[in-house]
């Protein structure tokens, strides 16, 4: 996955007035970065890939609130101890990470979500990256730094009146950064942000959260394209 990088303090939802929707909700307008944010920082939910929550109609209607009625039914009790249950919004928000398509990355897609979310980070877009060719080994004397060469034999020169033997040598070189690792990187920051769009999407259509109204804030698609290179 590469290293994250972080994009700004430790997000905090401000609480504001909200407008009561039709079936009496008054909830907050929150990006679907700080959404998962919350959900996975804040409310510790985690994305559990056997919970039945998962395999139902909406992305997870069933959460910790349908367990504990499950438990009642049956007669039992739910045991203390331990942290508080995340809050129901939450469990809806991890159901719905936990079934991202294949598409979007699967489920390996999902636990990346839910990992960087934690860490408030972003996907490592290696922003400003450049591949290198610099060499293997270098030496130092009074005129600077030089690469280290090696010997690939004698070469001999017989242009002029007499034969001179030249020792004819070559710098081993190595990259900084591949072409390939920066376009694996971006392709994963790209696969994050569709994900994202995806999970967005969901709960647009679904407006099944009763604290949240998620809006149409996405994060920058492609970072990278707006920073010079590092020379």
């Amino acid at each position: 996955m590469g290293k994250a990088m972080y994009i700004g303090q430790k997000a905090t939802v401000q609480k504001v007035a909200g407008t009561a929707d039709q079936l009496g909700r008054v909830r907050q307008t929150i990006s679907i970065q700080r959404l998962l944010e919350w959900a996975f920082a804040d409310e510790c939910a985690s994305v559990d890939f056997e919970d039945a929550g998962t395999l139902a109609a909406g992305y997870g209607m069933i959460g910790n609130a349908g367990l504990m009625a499950d438990y009642g039914a049956l007669g039992c009790r739910v045991s203390g101890g331990g942290r508080s249950l995340p809050d129901p919004d939450a469990d809806l928000v991890a159901a719905a990470v936990a079934v991202l398509p294949e598409g979007c990355g699967g489920r390996r897609m999902a636990v990346q979500i839910a990992e960087l979310a934690r860490a408030r980070r972003v996907p490592d877009a290696m922003v400003g990256a450049q591949s290198r060719c610099i060499p293997v080994g270098t030496r130092q004397n009074m005129h600077g730094n030089w690469g280290l060469t090696e010997s690939l034999g004698t070469a001999v020169d017989t242009s002029g009146r007499k034969v001179k033997r030249i020792d004819v040598r070559w710098c081993p070189v190595t990259y900084t950064l591949t072409a390939d690792k920066i376009g694996r990187a971006r392709r994963n920051y790209l696969q994050w942000w569709s994900a994202l769009m995806e999970v967005r999407s969901t709960f647009k259509i679904y407006n099944n959260l009763s604290r949240w109204q998620v809006s149409d804030v996405m994060p920058e698609r492609a970072p990278w394209k707006k920073v010079l290179p590092n020379k």
